[in-house]
């Protein structure tokens, strides 16, 4: 028994909890985990994962390919979340860093990550089992399927929480925030799985704040300004790099280079000066991550979803400019703290 791995089902952005009332057949709610999509085919003899974009995740995960090759009782095609937990002052908590350094190229360095900071897996959906191809079941099927498949299984394969219930949803978006989850998936039960369309919904933080503009990078193009990078202003009175800003026009891109060269920094020879970003180990390493510097003068409200340490947890949107406030009152203290929550509390 082999199985071709399908693309994802995604999940479109809705504002609010979304009414059960008003979706056929009703909708399933469950924990927005915040990890790797992995897309788990076991054979019977060999395990492969693959992700949401088509790229083999099975060699940076040996941890887990055990734990399948192991706990699996029969040849079936997992959808699920793949994350690290770690232990912060006594709560455990998703730890993105952690997940993101299993990326390596060095065989030797992903077995040591998995030993020091292992991964655990959230099943949310079966698309197999046996002979049987589910895709075209409801998810109410498959979820009653995934739950008889998997739901004694020991750690570190865990079936994702559910409810019917949007109160408890909202409960959950509240909640669970402080464990590194960021945010709920609403599923229509009477549904099939629909590869690569955004056939759910997906509840996410929406917040704002005040950054400091700290320089850009030149589109991939060569024209215009490709991302904005935003800081803001530490305890210690240092402006730290907390992310950037992107997906602008193209007409927009070349706005800004004239709009942001007043505040340029230059050299004795009247040259800009430029500065090294860091690189993310997902990113192309032949990818010039250069950028100008700006003068921290200018104050613009992004939007953003979540903090990860000190930086945004992704980019973040442009919302307007603040020529009102000073660029010293861009501080931490403004973002909103989340209540500390337990992972283990969310698997129960």
């Amino acid at each position: 028994m082999t199985y071709d791995i399908p693309a994802p089902m995604l999940a479109k952005a809705v504002p609010a909890i979304p009414d059960p009332e008003r979706t056929p057949g009703g909708l399933s709610f469950e924990p927005k985990w915040d990890g790797f999509r992995g897309l788990i085919a076991w054979d019977g003899t060999s395990v492969e994962i693959g992700s949401r974009g088509a790229k083999p995740l099975t060699r940076y995960f040996p941890e887990l390919v055990d734990a399948f090759a192991r706990l699996l009782t029969e040849p079936c095609l997992i959808d699920g979340e793949i994350v690290v937990p770690r232990e912060i002052d006594g709560r455990q908590r998703l730890d993105w860093e952690s997940l993101s350094q299993r990326i390596h190229p060095a065989a030797s360095r992903v077995t040591l990550l998995s030993e020091s900071t292992p991964a655990m897996f959230i099943a949310f959906d079966l698309l197999a089992r046996g002979e049987r191809n589910l895709q075209t079941a409801p998810f109410s099927t498959r979820r009653a399927e995934l739950v008889d498949l998997l739901g004694g299984l020991p750690h570190p394969i865990h079936v994702t929480r559910t409810s019917d219930d949007p109160a408890v949803a909202a409960r959950w978006l509240a909640e669970f925030e402080g464990a590194g989850l960021d945010g709920v998936i609403a599923k229509p039960l009477a549904q099939p799985y629909a590869p690569n369309k955004r056939a759910m919904f997906k509840v996410k933080h929406a917040r704002t704040a005040d950054v400091v503009a700290t320089g850009y990078r030149i589109h991939k193009s060569g024209r215009g300004v490709g991302s904005l990078l935003v800081g803001l202003y530490a305890d210690d009175g240092m402006l730290s790099p907390v992310g950037g800003v992107a997906a602008w026009s193209n007409a927009r891109r070349l706005e800004l280079i004239d709009e942001l060269a007043p505040l340029v920094e230059r050299d004795d020879a009247g040259d800009a000066v430029t500065g090294e970003g860091e690189k993310s180990r997902f990113s192309d390493p032949a990818r010039d991550s250069t950028y100008v510097r700006l003068r921290p003068e200018r104050v613009l409200e992004v939007r953003y979803d979540q903090l990860e340490g000190h930086r945004f947890r992704h980019t973040v949107q442009f919302a307007r400019w603040r020529p009102d406030r000073d660029p010293l009152s861009c501080t931490y203290d403004q973002l909103e703290t989340v209540a500390d929550y337990d992972v283990r509390d969310v698997l129960e």
